[in-house]
C-alpha cells in the first residue's frame, strides 16, 4: 500500500480518494474549502488546513496528486508547492491541463529535483465504483513509483491504465480522447433527433437505446448513459440544450490543424457545441436576409 496526498476534493478528486482509501492506501487531503477534507476524514483520510500542513504530514519521498482546474489554478498550486517540497518528491496532475503546459511544468520541476507525472483521467462520476481510465505521461521511474495507486484506481490492475509516453503525453492522449468523445456524442444526438422527428412512427427512443445496447455495433458506455437519460423523461423536458466544452475539444482541433490531419467530425462536433449556446443566431438571420434579397424568399419576422 502507498501513501499519497490529494489536492482538490471536488466530485472526481473526492471519489478517487475514496477509492484509494478503500484499497488500503493512506491519504493526506487538502482542499481550498475545508468541508470536503473533513468529510473524507470520516472515511479515513488525514485532513490538512493549509498546504504547508498538508506537505508536512506526508512522509518523503512524497507523492502529491492534484485534481484541480487546468490553467492558473494548477500553476499557482504548483508554484506554492515547490518551495515546500524536497528533491525526489513527485507531483501528479490528474486534471485536464494542456499537454504543452505539462511538458513545460515537467521541465521546470526537474530543475528543482522534483518529478512530474501527467495523468489524463476519464471516468467521471462512475469512477468510484467502475474504476478510472488513466493515460499516464512521465519518466518510467516516476510512473513506476505510483503504480500501486494507478492499479487501485483503474478498473483492474492490468486494465484501463497505461504509461503512454514521456511528460505531456498523458494529457495529449486525454485531449484526443475527449475530441473523439465529442464526435461520438454528436453522432448519437443527431441520430436520436432524426428518429424523434419521424413522428408518424411514434418511435420509443428509450426502447431503441436499450435494444442497441446489446449486440449492436454502435453499443457503448455512452449509449448506456443515453438510455439512462431517456428512461424517465424521453423528451428531456427539464434540460436546456446548452452544451459546454472543457477546452480539450478545441485543443484537439488546433492540434489537427498543426499536424495537417483532417478531422472534420471532431471539428464540426465542437462547432455544434457553440451553436447550442446561441439563443438567436446572427448568421442565420443574415442567411435569411440574403435569400430574401436575391430570390425574394419569405423571411419570418420576430
Amino acid at each position: 500500500m502507498m501513501e499519497f496526498g490529494m489536492i482538490g476534493l471536488g466530485r472526481m478528486g473526492g471519489n478517487m480518494t475514496r477509492r484509494l482509501l478503500k484499497g488500503g492506501h493512506r491519504a493526506v487531503v487538502w482542499n481550498k474549502s475545508p468541508e470536503p477534507a473533513q468529510e473524507l476524514a470520516q472515511a479515513g483520510a488525514i485532513p490538512a488546513a493549509t498546504l504547508e500542513e498538508f506537505v508536512s504530514k506526508l512522509t518523503t519521498p512524497r507523492a502529491i496528486w492534484m485534481m484541480i482546474p487546468a490553467g492558473e489554478a494548477t500553476q499557482s498550486t504548483i508554484n506554492h508547492l515547490v518551495p515546500l517540497l524536497n528533491p525526489g518528491d513527485l507531483i501528479i496532475d490528474g486534471g485536464n491541463s494542456n499537454y504543452k503546459d505539462s511538458m513545460a511544468r515537467a521541465e521546470t520541476l526537474a530543475s528543482h529535483g522534483l518529478h512530474f507525472v501527467d495523468v489524463g483521467t476519464s471516468g467521471g462520476i462512475w469512477g468510484l465504483t467502475e474504476g478510472y481510465s488513466m493515460m499516464v505521461g512521465g519518466s518510467a521511474e516516476a510512473v513506476g513509483r505510483i503504480r500501486p495507486i494507478l492499479e487501485t484506481l483503474a478498473p483492474a490492475p492490468d486494465q484501463g491504465w497505461g504509461h503512454v509516453g514521456p511528460s505531456g503525453s498523458g494529457h495529449f492522449v486525454k485531449m484526443v480522447h475527449n475530441g473523439i468523445e465529442y464526435g461520438l456524442m454528436q453522432a448519437y444526438a443527431e441520430g436520436f433527433e432524426i428518429m424523434r422527428a419521424k413522428e408518424e412512427f411514434g418511435l420509443n427512443l428509450h426502447q431503441i437505446a436499450e435494444l442497441w445496447r446489446f449486440g449492436s455495433v454502435v453499443r457503448s458506455w455512452l449509449l448506456d448513459l443515453t438510455a439512462n437519460a431517456l428512461k424517465d423523461d424521453p423528451e428531456l423536458s427539464d434540460i436546456k440544450g446548452w452544451v459546454a466544452d472543457s477546452g480539450e475539444g478545441r485543443w484537439t482541433v488546433a492540434e489537427a490543424i498543426d499536424q495537417d490531419v483532417p478531422a472534420p467530425v471532431i471539428t464540426l462536433s465542437l462547432m455544434m457545441r457553440f451553436v447550442s449556446r446561441q439563443d438567436d443566431s446572427y448568421s442565420a438571420k443574415l442567411l435569411a436576409a440574403m435569400r430574401n434579397q436575391f430570390g425574394g424568399h419569405a423571411v419570418k419576422r420576430e
